[in-house]
C-alpha cells in the first residue's frame, strides 16, 4: 500500500479521508485514488497540515 506514513498519520489523528478531500475541494473517491500513487514530500506535508487543521477545528468546537 502506498503512502503508509500518511495513512497512519490520518488514523492516528482520527480523521476520515472524506474530511481531507472536502478541505482539498475534491471528491472523496478522487482523493482515495490519488493515494494509490506515492505522493511527493511536499504534497504529504500539505495534507498533514490539513489533517492538523481538522483536528484543531474539532478541539475548538468542544
Amino acid at each position: 500500500m502506498r503512502n503508509n506514513e500518511l495513512r497512519d498519520y490520518v488514523k492516528g489523528k482520527g480523521v476520515k479521508l472524506w474530511e481531507i478531500a472536502e478541505k482539498l475541494n475534491i471528491n472523496d473517491g478522487n482523493f482515495s485514488r490519488k493515494l494509490r500513487k506515492e505522493l511527493s514530500a511536499e504534497e504529504k506535508e500539505r495534507i498533514k497540515g490539513i489533517i492538523d487543521e481538522i483536528v484543531k477545528e474539532r478541539e475548538e468546537e468542544q
